[in-house]
């Protein structure tokens, strides 16, 4: 569904960050946004003025600030990453793919078939294009959940309301939202700790309380992205299988 509103995303991840206007068509309307991995198509404005920036009310002991430097520390030093994820939509549906991502802000979300569907960020521009409802809805990448994890220099203290954080012995789980009351809903993060930290699962909730979950496998961090993949051209939908 083509959607123009103002929205500041996806915290997964800097992954991007603006304002953005929304018409929706008759023919449109027929089908609803579907859910995807950074949770933007659903998470828009509302029409009200909204409060003024968030800021940490919880106080984190020692241990829950180790953490937190942690996983700033670990998508501070992430460039380049390809894997496979399997998202989990609110209705139990499951969908997989391929994410490739090159620090700052660009990444991209192929879906396998039968699944139309691209997710991609140049570093300053979302697209969320869908071939099979021939949708191209284009958001700043600021308007998205993920941007304060994939800015140059990440810092969750700085730029996030962290609502919680704990640690396993092998297992750092930290939830976060936005300060910014443009970028709604919020995202749980799950990072393996042992041997190293490494990201292996996210799970979204937008504005209307619903959960996309993201697993991630197949983890490859040691070879350049080529960065022609993350460029936003329109009308040119590339699907990879």
């Amino acid at each position: 569904m083509r959607i123009q509103a103002a929205i500041r995303l996806l915290a997964f991840a800097g992954l991007a960050l603006g304002t953005t206007v929304t018409v929706v068509t008759a023919q449109d309307a027929k089908k609803a946004p579907q859910p995807n991995a950074i949770g933007a198509a659903s998470q828009a404005r509302p029409a009200q003025s909204p409060p003024g920036p968030a800021t940490n009310a919880v106080v984190f002991d020692a241990a829950q600030v180790a953490s937190i430097k942690k996983v700033n520390d670990y998508f501070n030093g992430l460039a380049n990453l390809k894997c496979v994820f399997q998202q989990t939509n609110p209705d139990g549906k499951k969908l997989r793919g391929k994410l490739a991502m090159k620090r700052p802000g660009r990444f991209r979300f192929d879906y396998n078939l039968p699944s139309k569907q691209v997710v991609v960020s140049d570093g300053k521009q979302l697209a969320i294009q869908d071939n099979d409802i021939r949708t191209d809805d284009r958001y700043e990448l600021d308007n998205t959940p993920f941007r304060m994890l994939l800015r140059k220099e990440v810092d969750l203290v700085r730029d996030a309301l962290i609502l919680d954080v704990a640690e396993t012995d092998d297992l750092i789980i930290i939830t976060v939202q936005d300060k910014s009351p443009d970028a709604p809903g919020r995202i749980k993060l799950f990072l393996s700790s042992k041997p190293t930290v490494e990201l292996k699962e996210w799970v979204t909730t937008d504005a209307q309380n619903l959960e996309t979950r993201v697993e991630l496998s197949a983890m490859v961090r040691s070879e350049e992205v080529d960065a022609a993949l993350f460029e936003v051209k329109s009308n040119r939908l590339q699907f990879q299988q």
